[in-house]
């Protein structure tokens, strides 16, 4: 045991590395569990096993990095696309994702280190990881991918308590219930005792929960019919000059496939139409071809505009078209992607940046979201792509929708795990919000998302069809994270770390 423990101490750096690469494993759509079990459990180990506050620092950081670096890989399909131009950044984007996002959890396991009582550390961890999700939420515009919660989203049981919590306290619970062999194996009796319970009672109460909410609701259909239309049009043919008419026309033809339903909306992905809404009549006009009757089209594209001092803006947007091909209303994205749809402080940028910055867009934020009206339909929020994946920002608080329509455009990525963590981000919200959240993208996931998080119909990533789907009766749910958002959880981890704080002054080093 000794010699094990020196080998371990020893290779910490190697260990964290490959620790925080197997943790991904746990992810969307591998969804191996058993490998936070031994990743989380080292971790924990390594907080207070290394005396050095500096090599603690480093176990968190090189779990951190391996952990975002492997984790946010599919990222570089989107280089792929045009690799003789963006190939050599693939390193780049790989060392970046790992050496910024690596701090949110080098830091809190470097505070973690402070703990001097080891049921400190257990629950110190848990909550210090999850504070620092909550953080990357927002830093620099805010990046919440790969949350430590989503690993539930498997089990469509396990994550229903979110809609008190939040994907956060689903973090919390993931890593307090993945962390606890190590207390098991080295903590004295009465902890040892403690680290059983307290995962036990937690997956108990997760477990129970939802198999009770969900056996009170059941899916029963309303009279409002939605088409979700997904051509599968590769991302290298979207923008190609010489095909933007016969991908429209596509768009056209598989909106007017027979339906067995009198149709209320069809739907569009993300920049589905390739031309300018307000310049180009002749193709607008095309459009009243994909309107169903007494329905209207929602399709996102390019709007063009100007703000209060006559400046030139274009936005990333949503529009909803009636039978007349006239915009009677429309939605602009308002997050917008960093280095993607814009480029943060521009203009400071060196000079051999500039052919880079130069081929991302410059788009500008829309003003919030609002619900949109049509006719005698419910009313409904829009969501732009990566918009769905921040946590308890997807809506007006006190002007809520009846149900969102979240276009995207996820062809960027190709068949990697983007697309799918994508589609679970927005079966978080849609359990966090209480929402029914009707998801098209241009090249899948398209989904219909009942406000419980239950896939009531999908097309597949990369599958060509058209999807017509009844919404539900009850398409929002009262929740409790719908009030207060993430009010609750961060209260319980101020409350946690005080607890933490307080027994690690009483413990004797």
């Amino acid at each position: 045991m000794f010699k094990l423990k020196n080998l371990l101490l020893k290779h910490y750096r190697l260990l964290s590395f490959i620790c925080g690469g197997i943790a991904v494993l746990a992810l969307p759509p591998f969804y191996k569990i058993w490998t936070l079990f031994p990743a989380f459990s080292l971790l924990l180990w390594y907080a207070g096993a290394l005396v050095n506050p500096k090599q603690v620092f480093k176990s968190g950081y090189y779990f951190g990095f391996a952990y975002f670096a492997f984790g946010l890989c599919w990222i570089n399909n989107a280089l792929l696309l045009d690799a003789d131009k963006f190939g050599w950044l693939i390193p780049v984007a790989f060392f970046a994702s790992g050496l910024f996002f690596g701090l949110f959890v080098a830091i809190p396991v470097w505070i973690c280190g402070f703990f001097k009582d080891v049921f400190a550390r257990f629950l110190g961890m848990a909550t210090l990881l999850v504070l620092f999700e909550w953080l990357r939420s927002f830093v620099l515009t805010g990046f919440p991918w790969n949350l430590f919660g989503s690993v539930l989203a498997f089990s469509d049981d396990l994550i229903q308590i979110a809609d008190v919590f939040g994907v956060y306290g689903l973090s919390w619970i993931v890593i307090v219930v993945a962390s606890s062999p190590v207390m098991l194996l080295s903590a004295p009796k009465w902890s040892k005792i403690s680290a059983l319970l307290v995962p036990l009672i937690l997956c108990g109460i997760v477990y129970l929960y939802g198999k009770g909410k969900l056996g009170q609701y059941s899916y029963e259909e309303s009279d409002t019919v939605v088409r979700l239309v997904q051509p599968a049009i590769p991302q290298s043919l979207k923008w190609n000059p010489a095909v933007l008419e016969e991908n429209l026309t596509q768009y056209i033809k598989m909106s007017q496939l027979p339906s067995d339903y009198d149709l209320d909306f069809v739907i569009w992905g993300e920049t589905a139409f390739p031309y300018s809404m307000q310049h180009d009549e002749y193709h607008r006009g095309q459009l009243k071809f994909a309107v169903p009757e007494n329905g209207a089209l929602v399709t996102g594209g390019i709007r063009y505009g100007s703000d209060t001092n006559g400046q030139y803006q274009v936005y990333n947007s949503m529009f909803v078209v009636n039978a007349n091909a006239e915009v009677i209303d429309y939605y602009d994205k308002s997050h917008l992607v960093p280095f993607g749809e814009y480029v943060p402080l521009r203009k400071y940028l060196p000079d051999w940046l500039e052919p880079i910055a130069s081929q991302i867009g410059s788009f500008s934020s829309g003003s919030g979201f609002q619900p949109i009206t049509f006719a005698d339909k419910p009313e409904f929020g829009g969501l732009i792509c990566y918009e769905v994946i921040f946590p308890h920002h997807i809506a007006d608080k006190y002007n809520r929708p009846k149900w969102v329509i979240n276009l995207t455009n996820d062809g960027w990525y190709g068949d990697s795990a983007g697309p799918y963590q994508h589609l679970v981000a927005a079966k978080m919200r849609a359990v966090e919000e209480g929402l029914t959240i009707v998801r098209v993208a241009g090249s899948g996931i398209s989904a219909l998302i009942a406000p419980t998080g239950e896939i009531i119909k999908q097309l597949g990533l990369n599958e060509q069809g058209v999807l017509d789907v009844k919404l539900p009766q009850r398409m929002v749910l009262y929740t409790i994270y719908a009030k207060y958002g993430n009010t609750i959880i961060l209260i319980w981890c101020a409350f946690v770390l005080l607890w933490c704080a307080l027994r690690s002054l009483k413990t004797k080093v």
